[in-house]
């Protein structure tokens, strides 16, 4: 079973985000943060790239740059899914509910009976 979030707005259909480690975050970095609308999360792993990048040329030939590059992989792939949590709810959508799925629809499934409400929301995905 995977742990789902449940983020909902009035005007929008619902969003799910899963719980977890995301290896997608962790080899793409800020391309797999933009890809999941979590624009400001993006501009900061970039800005901390091009940090890691400046100390890679004051230190030419030294392993420090490779492992701070290794870390921060390391911490967008632990804390992706949550800075996308965290861009949703910068654009207005609240956490409204934890649900356990096999898979994204079978969590989709589930909210919808919980509540039915959002079943014309998630129509117009």
């Amino acid at each position: 079973m995977r742990i789902y979030t449940a983020h909902t707005r009035p005007d929008r259909a619902p969003r799910l985000v899963r719980e977890g480690f995301s290896l997608g975050a962790f080899l793409f970095g800020p391309l797999w943060l933009l890809a999941h609308r979590a624009w400001l999360a993006a501009v900061l792993d970039i800005a901390a790239i091009i940090a890691i990048l400046a100390v890679g040329r004051a230190l030419p030939g030294s392993a420090v740059p490779a492992v701070l590059m290794l870390g921060l992989a390391a911490l967008t792939g632990w804390n992706g899914r949550d800075l996308c949590r965290w861009s949703l709810s910068r654009r207005g959508f609240t956490t409204s509910y934890v649900i356990a799925a096999r898979n994204a629809d079978a969590a989709l499934a589930r909210l919808l009976t919980r509540d039915p409400a959002l079943t014309a929301l998630a129509a117009g995905r």
